[in-house]
């Protein structure tokens, strides 16, 4: 069937958005640690997260309230496996990345537990009310620890880091601003990819894993590749481990919390399994390094990800 041009359109529109909200995002994010006297990595792993994964809970909670949680699963789960095997793999391609090894560890494991909790929970073939409470809660108290540990170690009141001389009030807008233009971008390549794929009739939870969860994953795409050009690579980091944190336990959780969520095992299993895989590929040598060669392993990764999803 031919393709239409409103559906290229929009797939066009989709990466001119995220250039101009990824530029202005990243530099919000470096402006809010500076003005809230926070490590960079932080607020990437909460605030930035918890911002770029927005457009998972939007589409997560309209599946549900529509009578298709199907879609919105598939979209949470499948863009944790974007965030890790694709995102940062295309990452690494630009050369290996330096972490210190017990920081990343801390919300490391707790993001490789997810995706086995989940599995546990939907040993039954569904997830119910009660799955989503518990995966919400896990989620509130990860939280609620993450503040409490950087509240402790924020530097005292009369710490005035260099850089800090754009408004706060500008540097939020900023970030809003390029938010709004990264949410727009991934809206805008759902519907493009969406309408090239329902001419083929493809499963729902499908178009969810693939299509729709790498146009939701566009603003940690933009976000991660930007701050690797431009020498921040604990942000790219911190947004991504934070972003998987929110879409397995609080977008998961609320969207199953919303209506009962009836899944194939064999797809989802598949998902976590690759989601699994990914992570453990990102477990820093000895010296803290993540090889560059990791990226062709998470790329290929990805790559039978796809291959097995559209086959099954």
């Amino acid at each position: 069937m031919s393709v239409s041009l409103a559906d290229l359109a929009a797939l066009a529109g989709a990466v001119v958005l995220a250039g101009l909200g990824g530029e202005a995002f990243l530099k919000s994010i470096l402006g809010v640690a500076m003005h809230l006297r926070l490590p960079k990595a932080v607020v990437a792993t909460t605030l930035a997260a918890f911002a770029t994964s927005s457009p998972e809970l939007t589409v997560s909670t309209i599946a549900s309230l529509a009578g298709e949680p199907a879609i919105g699963l598939g979209d949470a789960l499948g863009s944790n496996v974007v965030n890790i095997a694709l995102i940062f793999g295309l990452a690494l391609l630009f050369g290996g990345i330096q972490t210190r090894r017990e920081e990343f560890g801390r919300d490391f494991y707790l993001a490789l537990a997810v995706p086995l909790i989940t599995l546990l929970l939907s040993a039954d073939g569904r997830l119910s009310f009660g799955d989503g409470v518990i995966l919400v809660l896990l989620f509130s108290v990860w939280l609620l620890r993450t503040l409490q540990i950087t509240l402790q170690q924020r530097p005292a009141a009369g710490y005035a880091p260099e850089g800090t001389s754009t408004p706060f009030w500008r540097t939020v807008f900023l970030g809003i601003t390029g938010l709004a233009a990264l949410i727009a971008a991934g809206r805008l390549f759902v519907l493009g990819a969406t309408g090239i794929a329902a001419s083929f009739a493809v499963d729902t939870f499908v178009i969810g894993v693939v299509l729709v969860a790498i146009g939701t994953s566009l603003p940690e795409l933009v976000t991660v590749l930007l701050s690797r050009l431009r020498g921040h690579d604990d942000v790219g980091v911190g947004t991504l481990i934070g972003s998987n944190l929110f879409n397995g336990l609080a977008i998961v959780g609320v969207a199953s919390s919303i209506q009962d969520i009836n899944l194939n095992p064999e797809e989802v299993g598949l998902t976590l399994a690759v989601g699994v895989l990914a992570l453990l590929l990102l477990i820093p040598r000895g010296d803290g390094q993540i090889p560059r060669q990791r990226a062709f392993a998470l790329l290929i990764l990805y790559a039978l990800f796809i291959w097995a999803t559209l086959a099954s």
